[in-house]
């Protein structure tokens, strides 16, 4: 039974930022079921009633009430009224945590945002130019758009040191390409983005990992490793680190670019979680520009649909490799989705996206950790958790059976350089909070998450 039509403690106050006003209504609902101020059952006021007390018009209202049905907040009991629904079961979907990508931002509407961002790159551009063959390396306003994206990382940036690419996976593997040969070694540090070691692997290159301590990769073992394997390219993640959510401080950064500048290394500083970070350090780049090719990219805190990344050359480097490398196998960024990002970086579009991102990104941490209750979850920034498991699971017993139960999440064996654990090694899960379509669903795939793993004795699979 529910508890009938419930007072409206569960109302916040509008904010002048907070966006359409009927889904800072969602937002209210949502923060309010995390919560368990609202539970399943719970009776809302009459829509009428409802635009009443909050001083908005009634249209406003019904369109909060559509769009919390549409995520399955809400259901409709005809006369009876309108209730909390419960939890949906559904059978045949897997609740996605294994996926990095950005939450929906808070307070906008993305279908309008899309609508409109479309339109305006319709009306500016000539459509013939959007459908046919582009140069690599983007036109001269996406290089700006580039440059302007990374002001807040690196300063201003000469746009001739930038390269727009179709992603920030193929902006790697042009990389590797480009500045190493077949058979060479990349060094790394031990738990590394698995788009790296599948691009290497693929284009027959090894990946070798470089000793750590709590501050990230460690300068003398660096050297150590130049020396031993003849490497000339090293790969760093630095900020929120995929998957540790680990950022190296200031410090160890200036120390590995003078490893770099000392022994003439090119260093990949993939840095797609800056933007996330409350108080980021600058960028390896700003310390070595010589020798660090930086790449963002708008896939990991914008949409991944815009498959745009920039790369910032060293300085003095020319780019004709990298572009020859890039074309041996994409040969130019979708035309549209690079119009887009450029439209929405030039016009501020992808600030205020961004804005209600990181919003909703802060949201789902402090629910995440709340829900959780691990005291030993990274107190960070970002869009994922590295949460450590129980002794009685190995990462990949536990990957299977929560898929077996509807969750995919992914295991540390998926981010390891060594091709084995340590004897001992603390086995670990990376969490995504991007991909659930609301915060109650993340909730609920978290707390089944969290009573999974206390379960003991159940390490085989079910199948």
């Amino acid at each position: 039974m529910g508890r009938g039509d419930i007072a409206l403690e569960w109302i916040s106050g509008f904010t002048a930022d907070g966006g359409p006003r009927y889904l800072q209504i969602v937002g209210f609902m949502e923060h309010a079921i995390s919560d368990e101020r609202l539970k399943a059952g719970d009776r809302l006021p009459p829509q009428r009633l409802l635009a009443e007390r909050l001083g908005v018009d009634l249209t406003t209202v019904t369109r909060a009430y559509t769009e919390a049905r549409r995520r399955n907040l809400l259901e409709a009991r005809g006369a009876a009224g309108t209730f909390i629904a419960a939890p949906r079961v559904d059978l045949t979907q897997v609740i996605d945590l294994s996926m990095n990508i950005p939450p929906p931002p808070a307070g906008i509407d993305l279908d309008d945002l899309l609508r409109q961002g479309v339109s305006q790159v319709l009306i500016h551009s000539d459509v013939d130019l959007l459908m046919t063959y582009h140069l690599g390396g983007g036109s001269s306003a996406d290089r700006a758009a580039g440059a302007m994206w990374m002001a807040p990382m690196l300063g201003a940036v000469d746009e001739e040191r930038i390269l727009a690419c179709p992603g920030a996976q193929s902006a790697l593997a042009a990389l590797i390409l480009s500045q190493t040969r077949p058979g060479e070694t990349i060094l790394a540090e031990p738990l590394a983005y698995p788009g790296l070691l599948t691009a290497a692997a693929q284009l027959e290159r090894r990946v070798a990992a470089v000793d750590t301590d709590r501050d990230g990769m460690l300068p003398d073992a660096l050297e150590m490793m130049v020396k031993k394997h003849q490497a000339r390219l090293v790969y760093l993640n630095p900020t929120l680190q995929n998957p540790t959510t680990h950022t190296m401080p200031a410090l160890r950064r200036a120390e590995l670019a003078a490893v770099a500048q000392k022994l003439d290394l090119r260093i990949i500083e993939d840095d797609p979680y800056w933007l996330f970070s409350p108080q980021p350090p600058r960028p390896l780049a700003h310390y070595a520009p010589r020798h660090v090719f930086y790449v963002s990219t708008l896939s990991k805190c914008l949409l991944p649909g815009l498959r745009t990344a920039y790369v910032v050359m060293p300085e003095l480097m020319p780019q004709e490799e990298v572009l020859g490398a890039l074309r041996s196998f994409v040969l130019m960024s979708t035309p549209l989705m690079s119009a887009l990002s450029t439209q929405w970086i030039h016009d501020g579009t992808a600030a205020s996206l961004l804005e209600g991102i990181r919003t909703e990104a802060w949201a789902r941490l402090e629910l995440a950790h709340r829900t959780l209750g691990d005291s030993k979850l990274a107190e960070s920034g970002g869009i994922h958790l590295w949460k450590a498991l129980p002794s009685h699971w190995r990462g990949p017993d536990f990957v299977q059976r929560a898929r077996v139960e509807g969750l995919n999440v992914v295991s540390h064996a998926a981010f390891r350089v060594a091709p084995e654990d340590a004897p001992g090694a603390q086995a670990y899960i990376r969490i995504s909070l991007g991909r659930s379509r609301s915060r109650f669903e993340l909730v609920n795939a978290l707390r089944r998450l969290a009573e999974l793993a206390h379960r003991r004795g159940q390490r085989e699979v079910v199948v």
